[in-house]
C-alpha cells in the first residue's frame, strides 16, 4: 500500500528520467561513443597535455652517464630475451643472451639514453619509429623496456647499488609508464574545454543526488521510515 502518493510517484518520475539519462549516457552519440568513453579520452588528453616528465627525467638520468654497470636479467621467455638484447645494445651496452637470461654491461647513463628516446617516441604518438627501429611492434618494445628495467632496479639494489636502481626506478615510472600509457592519445589544454570539463563535473554530482533523492522519495511514499 503507498502511504504518500504524490510523494511516491515524484520519486518514480525522477527515476524515470535518471533511466533515461542512463540510457543516453551508454548510447554512442557523443562524437561516435557513449557518454563514459567520451569523458574518458576527453581526460586523458588534457592530463597528457600537462604530463610530460620525459625531459627532466633525462636531465637525472644524464647525471649518471660514464656510470659503469653490470646486471644479470632472467626473463619469463626467451623470445622476450631476444627482443630486449638490441633494446640494451642500441644503449652501447654488452649484452650475452643464454636463453631467457641476459648479461648485460654498460654505461648506464647510455641505456637510459636509449630508452627515454624510445619512450619519448610513444609519448609523441610516433610508434611506427620504434617498430621500425627494433623490428617488431612498439607497445611491445616499451613493455620489454618496462620489464627489462624492473629486473635491473633488482639487480641493482641486490648490488647495493641505490642511486642507480632509484633513477632505473625513475625512468620506469616517469617515462617508460608514460609513453605506453599515453600512447596515441592526442594532448589536450584544459582551458580549449574548460566548458564540457565543468560541465561533466556539475552533472555527476547532481545526477548522483538526483538518483539518491529518486530513491528515498519512492521509499518514504511507500510509507518506509528508518527508526531508532
Amino acid at each position: 500500500m503507498i502511504a504518500h502518493k504524490k510523494e511516491f510517484f515524484g520519486g518514480v518520475g525522477m527515476m524515470a528520467v535518471f533511466a533515461v539519462l542512463l540510457i543516453i549516457i551508454f548510447s554512442p552519440v557523443f562524437a561516435g561513443q557513449n557518454g563514459l568513453d567520451y569523458l574518458d579520452s576527453l581526460y586523458n588528453s588534457i592530463s597528457k597535455g600537462s604530463a610530460d616528465y620525459i625531459p627532466k627525467v633525462k636531465k637525472e638520468a644524464g647525471k649518471f652517464m660514464g656510470k659503469s654497470v653490470s646486471v644479470t636479467l632472467v626473463m619469463a621467455e626467451e623470445e622476450r630475451a631476444r627482443q630486449t638484447a638490441p633494446l640494451l645494445m642500441k644503449g652501447g651496452a654488452l649484452v650475452n643472451v643464454s636463453g631467457t637470461e641476459l648479461k648485460v654491461s654498460g654505461d648506464l647513463g647510455k641505456i637510459l639514453d636509449n630508452c627515454l628516446a624510445d619512450a619519448a617516441l610513444m609519448y609523441k604518438n610516433e610508434g611506427e619509429k620504434l617498430s621500425a627501429k627494433y623490428g617488431y611492434e612498439e607497445r611491445r618494445v616499451l613493455l620489454n623496456w618496462w620489464v627489462a628495467l624492473n629486473h635491473m632496479e633488482s639487480d641493482l639494489k641486490h648490488q647495493k647499488k641505490f642511486k642507480e636502481a632509484k633513477v632505473v626506478s625513475l625512468v620506469v615510472t616517469k617515462a617508460v609508464e608514460l609513453g605506453y600509457n599515453y600512447y596515441k592519445v592526442d594532448p589536450q589544454k584544459i582551458g580549449k574545454k574548460i566548458g564540457i570539463v565543468i560541465f561533466s563535473l556539475v552533472f555527476y554530482v547532481v545526477y548522483t543526488m538526483w538518483y539518491g533523492f529518486a530513491i528515498m522519495f519512492m521509499f518514504e511514499g511507500w510509507g518506509l521510515k528508518l527508526e531508532h
